[in-house]
């Protein structure tokens, strides 16, 4: 079983790299077959397997021999982890699809926000309905956490956008709202926290190592997506460890 889900987040994972990129640009997936970016090649079935076409093609487009980016085959990897992880950590329970569903939306959202620094609308409010019906399936305890939780997460980022006059965006804001549904009032919490934390940290290295300069803007998405997966895999096992560290 953990087999099938690795193999269909691997699956599910190059479709999501091309959902990211996609539909900030309003493209079709009827019509339109996958293609290199850079030639306009229109993939064969052998090139679209996940992770091994990359490797077989050694990372470069079969037909122009341009590199390949490797953001599709980390991708793919990373939603087969973690489709793995969450069968791993729920088991077959009604839980395990709101895990699904939630790695699913960060997956895109991440693709997303890395290439074009945008966090669609259109991916939050399809994945939006979905969280609320689980959420009233598979309530949190309070009942009204997820509520609060979706106010608090766009609260902290309304008055962080207020304050600093545009420090973060407003993909980050509704973003915080959505996951303030699935993870609750004191997750949303942890998770504000740890993706600060992360970002700080990321934020560091990369200046110091001048990969970034201190007036290139960079994509928070990222960091929110890592923190928003620790916390919900494991956050009340670092809450329960942060309170025995104060006793």
């Amino acid at each position: 079983m953990l087999m099938i889900f690795l193999l269909l987040g691997l699956i599910l994972g190059s479709f999501f790299n091309v959902v990211g990129i996609r539909v900030p640009n309003n493209q079709t997936f009827t019509n339109d077959r996958s293609y290199c970016p850079h030639c306009k090649h229109t993939l064969s079935w052998y090139e679209l397997i996940p992770v091994f076409s990359y490797i077989l093609q050694r990372g470069k487009c079969r037909n122009c021999k341009t590199k390949i980016s490797i953001i599709y085959p980390v991708f793919e990897l990373a939603t087969g982890y973690l489709f793995a992880l969450s069968y791993v950590h729920y088991g077959l329970t009604i839980e395990l699809i709101t895990s699904l569903l939630l790695v699913s939306m960060l997956v895109i959202i991440t693709v997303s926000d890395i290439k074009y620094m945008l966090i669609p609308n259109k991916i939050l409010l399809f994945f939006l309905p979905f969280f609320i019906i689980m959420r009233v399936i598979q309530p949190h305890d309070p009942w009204w956490s997820p509520i609060v939780g979706a106010i608090i997460g766009f609260g902290i980022i309304a008055i962080i956008i207020f304050v600093s006059r545009g420090g973060m965006g407003a993909g980050d804001m509704k973003l915080f709202a959505v996951l303030g549904i699935v993870l609750g009032t004191k997750n949303v919490l942890l998770a504000f926290f740890l993706s600060c934390l992360i970002g700080s940290v990321v934020g560091i290295v990369l200046l110091a190592t001048k990969i970034i300069n201190r007036k290139q803007p960079v994509p928070f998405g990222p960091y929110i997506v890592i923190a928003t997966l620790i916390t919900y895999f494991y956050g009340e096992n670092l809450i329960n460890w942060y309170v025995n560290l104060l006793i």
